[in-house]
C-alpha cells in the first residue's frame, strides 16, 4: 500500500512538472506571448500605437494558421507610464501567465526596468522602439527591432551641421528620461566632432508645464537651432512657448516626438520643425503599403505611426524566430531571434547585430501644414 502511494505521488508530481514545463515552453492549445505597454498615463499614445501594431500582427498570424500548429495568445499589461509598473507587469507575465517571450516597451526607462527581470528569467524580450544603447546591454535575452541612439544621435548631429547649417546649437534635456539624456549625449559627441558649437545646455523635468525660463536663457545666447530630445507632450508645450517668445529658429529632436498628439497639442507652433524617426508610412515598399492598408482596415481608418509599425515588426520578428527554432524553448528561441537577418519588416529590412540591435535606416520628418512630411532617409 505504501509503495503504491509513493508511486501514485511520483506520477502526480511528474504530471504536474510536465504540465508546468509545457506551459512555459508553449505547450497546450496556445502559445502565450506577453506584452507590456503604456496604455494609460502621459505617454499613452506610445503604448497604444505599439499595442495596436502588435495586436494586428498576432491576429494576422492566427488567421493564417498560427505557428507550430498553434494559435498565439497575446497577454497585455498596462504599465501606466509609471516607474515600478513595468517590473510588476513582466513579473506577472512570466511567473503567473507563463509567457514564452515579452514584447515591449517603447520608452527606454521602462524597458530598462523590465529587461533585468527577463534576462534573469531567461525569457526573450524584444523592444519595439527603446533606443537607449544600454537597453540591450542588460543581457543576451534582450533585443530591439529599432536602431539605437548612438546611430540616431550621430544622424541628428549631421543633420544639424549639414541640412540646418547650424553653427551653434542649444540643448534642452529631460533629466527624468534615460532616452533624452542618452540621445543628448550621442548628439553632443558627434556634433562637437563635426566642428559645431554647443551653446546653452539646460534641462527640465518631464511633465513640467512652464519652460519660459529655460527658453529665455537660450534665446539670449542666440543659437542657430535648438536640439530637443524629449517626448511629444513636453515637446509640444516647449514649442508653443518658444513661439510665444518670438524664437523663430528650427527646433529638432528624435523619435520621441512621434505622436499625433504632438500636432494636436502643438498645432501651428510645430510648423517647420524636424524630428528623426524609424520609418515613414509614405515609404513605397510592399511591406509598408500592406501594413498601412491592414492597419487602417482593422482600426477603422486610423493612420498608423512609427510606434505602431515597430510594434507590428517586433511581433513578426518573434514569430519568424519561433518558426526557425521550431520550438518555444527559451534558449533555442533566444538564439533564433539573435540570428535574425534580412527580415523584411514593415519598417524596413531588419538585421540584428552582435549587440542585438537592429541595423537599419532612419528617416527625417518635417512638420508642414500640421502634418508629418517625409524629408530624407539616412542609411546605417
Amino acid at each position: 500500500m505504501k509503495a503504491q502511494y509513493w508511486i501514485s505521488s511520483l506520477v502526480v508530481i511528474l504530471i504536474v512538472f510536465i504540465s508546468l514545463s509545457s506551459c512555459k515552453s508553449g505547450g497546450g492549445d496556445k502559445i502565450k506571448v506577453g506584452e507590456f505597454a503604456s496604455l494609460t498615463g502621459k505617454e499613452a499614445t506610445f503604448g497604444t500605437s505599439a499595442h495596436e501594431g502588435t495586436l494586428l500582427a498576432i491576429e494576422q498570424v492566427n488567421l493564417s494558421g498560427g505557428v507550430l500548429g498553434k494559435q498565439l495568445e497575446l497577454l497585455t499589461e498596462d504599465d501606466q507610464t509609471k516607474a515600478g509598473e513595468p517590473a510588476n507587469a513582466v513579473n506577472k507575465l512570466i511567473s503567473k501567465d507563463g509567457v514564452i517571450a515579452i514584447l515591449g516597451e517603447v520608452a527606454s526607462s521602462r524597458s530598462l526596468e523590465a529587461a533585468p527581470i527577463c534576462q534573469q528569467s531567461q525569457i526573450p524580450m524584444i523592444s519595439p522602439a527603446s533606443t537607449n544603447p544600454t537597453v540591450t546591454q542588460e543581457g543576451n535575452y534582450i533585443f530591439r527591432v529599432c536602431f539605437n541612439d548612438d546611430f540616431q544621435g550621430g544622424a541628428l548631429a549631421n543633420f544639424a551641421s549639414g541640412t540646418l547649417k547650424a553653427k551653434k546649437v542649444a540643448i534642452l534635456t529631460d533629466v527624468k528620461s534615460d532616452y533624452s539624456k542618452g540621445l543628448a549625449k550621442s548628439f553632443k559627441a558627434k556634433y562637437s566632432n563635426n566642428g559645431g558649437n554647443i551653446g546653452t545646455e539646460l534641462d527640465f523635468n518631464g511633465g513640467d508645464k512652464d519652460f519660459k525660463g529655460q527658453l529665455t536663457a537660450i534665446k539670449s545666447d542666440n543659437p542657430d537651432a535648438i536640439f530637443l530630445p524629449g517626448y511629444y507632450n513636453d515637446v509640444a508645450l516647449i514649442c508653443i512657448q518658444a513661439k510665444q517668445l518670438g524664437m523663430n529658429i528650427p527646433i529638432f529632436g528624435g523619435d520621441g516626438w512621434e505622436s499625433e498628439s504632438l500636432l494636436t497639442i502643438g498645432k501651428d507652433a510645430m510648423e517647420g520643425h524636424y524630428f528623426s524617426t524609424h520609418c515613414s508610412i509614405e515609404q513605397p515598399t510592399p511591406e509598408m503599403t500592406a501594413f498601412v492598408a491592414a492597419y487602417q482596415k482593422r482600426f477603422e481608418g486610423k493612420t498608423p505611426d512609427a510606434m505602431a509599425v515597430l510594434g507590428y515588426d517586433s511581433a513578426m520578428v518573434l514569430v519568424d524566430a519561433i518558426k526557425r527554432a521550431k520550438t518555444t524553448e527559451s534558449v533555442a528561441l533566444r538564439d533564433a531571434i539573435a540570428a535574425t537577418k534580412n527580415f523584411a519588416g514593415a519598417s524596413g529590412n531588419i538585421n540584428l547585430n552582435a549587440d542585438r540591435d537592429a541595423v537599419k535606416a532612419l528617416v527625417f520628418i518635417q512638420i508642414k501644414n500640421e502634418k508629418f512630411t517625409y524629408n530624407t532617409t539616412v542609411n546605417p
